[in-house]
């Protein structure tokens, strides 16, 4: 009889590391192996090991136990072959497209990205020779259709996006970009493998900040990439190799921690972001709320297909403009007023002036980001505390 395969809570906790591994380490919890060099067992097998004949762990700067366990873990959880942990997502989001990419290439996405991800595409990828062209109307297929070129040699979305929740239809996107024969690569940073897994509906590639929901406490910069073996293997062997942005193994392990409670935070997160964000859209100061968990939001029918919840990023327009805006940020008192989100800690930033600040005027108003934006992530506070908290700071706008 068939051993059956764990399901996905089982996998958080004890995922790429068996019995015999605990056994082996002397430990439950998996190991912080803080060491830069691996010891090898002869000339022979170090040459072997060199040149990938054989899998072990060469340098600190490749691979290392601890970042072992915890790229099986994510790969096991999203359904991918294989993982690779990296020392934050914007790495990890360069790692893949560098990989991808050549001089004269083309990358097609939609202006709806975390800001680091816009200028990574507009003004980094470019000195590269990389062209980025950006889906005016993602919301629609014809949209994507029309901006692939044959250059065009990526598909990159966010979704949902970060401000502003853009909800992308990932099956779609799946199939038009394999009939391209394009890879299409989905960062899955606000949903986590918990409420949304777009391998299993058609994405090659997935990309986290693990610095986020996986680890949990906002105490550990880290990024994850999953997708086919071969892929991730050569993605190791050559960009990663050589650039070295390399997780710590200290941060693997405490994302490792953090994957333990992720789909009971991940609840919590989207139980009382659910709640704020109603509470919200009746508030006389709040102009509009978007929230994929609201039948108000324009893709509220694909996020109800493709996601089992709906994580703890809301975003909402304050009535009055950019002051208004900022006297409520200045006024939350159990919210943080910082640029992460995805911690157990709820907190809230305008994306205009800080994450996004560097889009310019111009491409912010393309990406729906308005200066009276607040970007607000529920934590696992109270939902009742956080909507007191919420309302007073609303009425001194």
């Amino acid at each position: 009889m068939a051993e059956k395969k764990p399901r996905f809570d089982t996998i958080s906790v004890k995922g790429g590391y068996s019995r015999e591994d605990q056994l082996k380490y002397c430990t439950m919890a998996p190991p912080l192996i803080q060491s830069a060099v691996f010891p090898y067992e002869s000339a022979e097998w170090a040459a072997d090991l060199y040149s990938y004949k054989i899998e072990g762990f060469a340098y600190g700067r490749i691979n290392n136990p601890t970042n072992d366990i915890l790229e099986k873990r994510m790969a096991l959880l999203e359904g991918a072959e294989a993982g690779l942990a990296t020392s934050s997502g914007m790495a990890a989001t360069f790692m893949a497209a560098h990989h991808l990419l050549e001089v004269g290439d083309e990358i097609v996405c939609p202006n709806r990205v975390y800001g680091g991800t816009y200028e990574l595409f507009h003004t980094s990828m470019p000195r590269m020779g990389v062209k980025t062209n950006w889906v005016p109307e993602p919301d629609k297929i014809e949209s994507w259709q029309r901006t692939i070129t044959p250059k065009t040699k990526l598909i990159h979305v966010e979704s949902p996006s970060n401000p502003n929740l853009f909800v992308a239809d990932i099956p779609a996107l799946a199939a038009l970009a394999r009939s391209k024969g394009i890879p299409l690569m989905v960062d899955n940073t606000i949903c986590s493998p918990a409420l949304q897994r777009p391998i299993e509906m058609g994405a090659d590639i997935v990309v986290h900040s693990a610095t986020k929901y996986i680890s949990g406490n906002a105490t550990s910069l880290s990024g994850i990439l999953v997708g086919k073996k071969e892929f991730v293997d050569h993605v190791r062997h050559v960009g990663f190799r050589n650039m070295g942005p390399t997780i710590s193994p200290f941060n693997a392990w405490l994302c490792l921690l953090g994957l333990e409670s992720l789909s009971l935070r991940m609840q919590k997160h989207s139980d009382n972001a659910m709640t704020i964000a109603k509470f919200l859209e009746k508030h006389p100061k709040v102009e509009s709320v978007s929230y994929p968990g609201l039948s108000s939001h324009p893709q509220h029918e694909v996020a109800k297909r493709q996601m089992s919840a709906y994580s703890s990023m809301l975003s909402f327009n304050v009535k009055g403009g950019l002051d208004a805006a900022r006297r409520v940020i200045n006024n939350l008192r159990i919210a943080v007023h910082t640029t992460h989100l995805g911690s157990s800690q709820t907190v809230a930033i305008q994306p205009a002036a800080t994450t996004h600040w560097q889009l310019g005027p111009e491409a912010r108003a393309k990406g729906g980001i308005p200066d009276n934006m607040i970007r607000y992530s529920a934590g696992i506070e109270d939902a009742q505390d956080l909507i007191e908290d919420l309302d007073n700071a609303l009425r001194s706008a």
